[in-house]
């Protein structure tokens, strides 16, 4: 049988229509057309659908995925609700093709399948976190909850309004009936991931931090590609390589933490290092909502817009750690650590090297955060027709009084998309995080991601 990502969601579409009974107006469909007048509905503000989107962040945030935590379940929280949105306004109009939920909604609010839609996938999403995360729930439904009733307030009460709703509640089942199994309930922390003994083999970067970080997320169901590992970066370069040896050499020269630790990073690379610490999603998400808002989208291309970006970035994290635990490389601080040993005369050891931030427990190659850049920029360059943009963007991971919800936030500014994203691979080194191999490998796995993301998933349908 066939287990690719779009066949599960035939199958998924088919179930989840038959588990529910359709509200009036609400009907089953396979066709292509609109419902409703192409007109009306197209002066739907996307304002609505990126209200959503900074919401999920606030959840992300109260929940404590991000700033930095846990970027895994806070990208499949994205993908889910904005496809889920996705699909509920092409039910109302078809702008593009269905994701899970394939339906005809005849006079449905859109205002109220996006709340709907938002709402059921949002309290599914969080209410399935694991620990230590789960808490979160008792305090996080109950706020989404209050924000689902100001959004539906705002909706004349009557039919449209009631068929709107039952839209977009529709379309969140067949969403969380569709990601209901799909392996990301993996344990995150693992305590007993055997150690490498061997030089290049992973083995824990703390003696804080004695686990691996969810070492089964590769085998998490993609949301588009047909497999985790359908595109992989070039592998580790060898130990006795010259490649190898600059690699090490640069990441030592430049990662350390400034103080135990000498580095030859400017101000301006210590800047960036930190800066690009938060999380991809909530970055990268925050960029969306400006441009959507500065390019004033309507509700169906913010709709698609978010629903393409985010399951490119699900899908990132999904490939990124089936590499990573598949190769299984270790990271700079005990390649340098261990540098004796590794069999190359050009590289030297320091026993006490210590990078700019603590190593994040989790393989070296290649770096998920350099594939969720390339992922990210390659859907918006495939979006907007350009990679071309001019942007600001602030950080919630600098210093305290920097921040973005400082009064006054630093901000670093870019004209492409591709631009932002080499930034942020580049970050990567200058923590001392990751080998410059694994960080522009890891920016062309993201790329492929991208592009095959935007090229074969929620097609622009013709009106």
């Amino acid at each position: 049988m066939d287990h690719t990502p779009r066949t599960i969601r035939r199958l998924a579409v088919f179930a989840a229509v038959a588990a529910f009974a359709l509200a009036p107006g609400l009907t089953a469909s396979a066709h292509d057309g609109p419902t409703q007048n192409a007109d009306h509905v197209s002066r739907v503000s996307g304002q609505a659908v990126i209200d959503w989107n900074a919401r999920a962040a606030e959840a992300a945030i109260a929940c404590g995925l991000a700033p930095a935590n846990n970027p895994l379940h806070e990208s499949r929280m994205y993908a889910m609700m904005h496809l889920a949105i996705h699909d509920s306004l092409n039910a109302i109009s078809r702008r593009s093709e269905p994701y899970a939920f394939d339906a005809r909604a005849k006079g449905a609010a859109p205002l109220a399948a996006i709340a709907a839609a938002a709402r059921g996938t949002l309290v599914a999403a969080v209410g399935a976190l694991p620990e230590p995360f789960a808490a979160c729930a008792a305090s996080e439904v109950p706020a989404i909850e209050t924000s689902y009733t100001a959004a539906l307030a705002l909706v004349p009460d009557g039919d449209a309004k009631d068929r709107g709703v039952a839209l977009g509640n529709a379309a969140a089942q067949a969403i969380v009936a569709l990601r209901a199994d799909d392996g990301s309930d993996t344990p995150l922390f693992d305590t007993a991931y055997p150690q490498g003994d061997e030089p290049g083999e992973y083995r824990f970067t703390s003696a804080d931090l004695p686990f691996v970080f969810a070492p089964g997320w590769g085998d998490v169901t993609p949301f588009a590609l047909r497999s985790a590992a359908q595109f992989r970066s070039d592998e580790p370069y060898r130990l006795s390589s010259r490649a190898y040896a600059r690699d090490v050499n640069e990441v030592k020269a430049l990662g350390g933490n400034g103080t135990t630790t000498p580095s030859t990073r400017t101000s301006d690379q210590t800047q960036q290092a930190l800066f690009w610490l938060e999380s991809s999603p909530l970055l990268w998400n925050r960029l969306a909502r400006s441009l959507a808002d500065q390019r004033q989208l309507d509700a169906w291309q913010a709709a698609r817009l978010f629903g393409l970006l985010d399951m490119a970035m699900a899908d990132g994290y999904i490939g990124t750690f089936d590499q990573k635990y598949d190769q299984n490389f270790w990271r700079p601080i005990t390649a340098i650590r261990e540098a004796a040993n590794d069999g190359n005369s050009r590289t030297s050891p320091d026993p006490t090297w210590t990078p700019l931030v603590t190593t994040p427990p989790i393989p070296d190659h290649d770096s998920g955060h350099a594939v969720e850049g390339g992922a990210a920029a390659a859907v918006l360059r495939g979006f907007f027709g350009s990679d071309r943009a001019h942007f600001n963007l602030c950080s919630h991971t600098l210093p305290t009084g920097q921040t973005c919800t400082d009064p006054s936030p630093t901000l670093r500014s870019f004209d492409r998309f591709s631009q932002a994203a080499a930034e942020n691979a580049d970050s990567r080194v200058l923590v001392g995080f990751h080998f410059r191999h694994a960080t522009t490998s890891g920016t062309t796995h993201g790329l492929k991601i991208g592009q095959y993301v935007v090229r074969n998933y929620l097609e622009q349908t013709h009106r």
